[in-house]
């Protein structure tokens, strides 16, 4: 039978501790296949159909990719049913993969940041220009789920609160957010993720609060001026394409997410989004890279 999504945690299954902000292959040796997904919130069902349709997962639900490394770009809970149930698929996933040599893990999105803010100060209230807020209050209007947060154990926060903000695969560079507000908060992957674990694991609410907000910005490659956003983005960090979700591919075609088929790619080539709007009806996409648009 396939593996439930209610499946209990498993701690110390991820990947081996110790976080490596830049993959890259052996020298002279072909690096191993490289796979992103862009938002699932809360949708495990289609998320494990398909990973099995990419050869990624069993007919039980277990790890087939082999060697492959596999990254979530963030957002795996709220909006959906069974965001718990998509968290402890990752760890499952990624303690099973690095058996056989493999890689899956996920990085920090601003949801991730919103789910742990409710949990750790609920309704504490966060003095704030345009009136004070609180991070349970914001989170359920953003679609939380109060069975998500019921269901989180210490661990599985602990884990969550613990993943990077952005890594650098062979030469691209992924994150969550397609936003320059990173690099307030350093010029390297390596302090960017060091700075925004520290904030994390040492901040209180105001200072969690300003995670969100930098990471819940968007759009910043989009117009005019987004080539050149990328571009320093690009030059300061690494990589030659900038891989995101959290916009979601219909809003920025402005079509219905039944439309979307594919990854975005734009910016003049620099930047591509896989964020297909899934909680909206769009395409989980599970986006091999390089990726190679279809011929039209």
């Amino acid at each position: 039978m396939p593996i439930s999504s209610s499946e209990p945690s498993a701690p110390g299954s991820t990947a081996p501790a110790g976080f490596v902000p830049v993959e890259s292959a052996t020298p002279g040796a072909a690096p191993s296949p490289l796979y992103v997904v862009g938002d699932v919130h809360g949708q495990y069902g289609p998320l494990l159909a398909t990973l099995a349709a990419n050869g990624l997962v069993d007919a039980d639900g277990h790890w087939s990719g082999g060697t492959t490394r596999l990254w979530f770009l963030g957002d795996l809970t709220d909006r959906g049913p069974d965001g718990i149930g998509v968290v402890r698929l990752v760890r499952r996933l990624g303690g099973e993969a690095a058996q056989v040599g493999g890689r899956v893990d996920t990085l920090l999105g601003n949801h991730e940041i919103l789910l742990l803010g409710s949990r750790r100060f609920g309704d504490e209230l966060i003095d704030l220009p345009a009136g004070a807020r609180s991070f349970r209050t914001t989170w359920q209007l953003n679609g939380g789920r109060d069975s998500d947060l019921d269901a989180l154990t210490d661990d599985e926060a602990e884990w969550l609160t613990e993943r990077a903000a952005m890594v650098r695969a062979d030469d691209f560079l992924l994150a969550h957010s397609d936003t320059v507000a990173y690099l307030d908060y350093g010029d390297s992957v390596e302090q960017i993720v060091a700075a925004l674990r520290a904030e994390l694991v040492d901040g209180d609410a105001p200072r969690w609060w300003e995670c969100f907000r930098q990471l819940t910005r968007r759009h910043d490659f989009r117009g005019e001026d987004g080539v050149a956003r990328v571009a320093e983005m690009l030059d300061t960090l690494g990589g030659h394409q900038y891989v995101h979700g959290h916009s979601p591919i219909p809003e920025h075609l402005a079509v219905d997410p039944s439309e979307v088929t594919e990854p975005l790619v734009y910016a003049d080539g620099r930047a591509l989004s896989v964020d297909g709007g899934l909680f909206a009806g769009g395409p989980c996409l599970v986006t091999r890279l390089p990726y190679r648009a279809a011929a039209r």
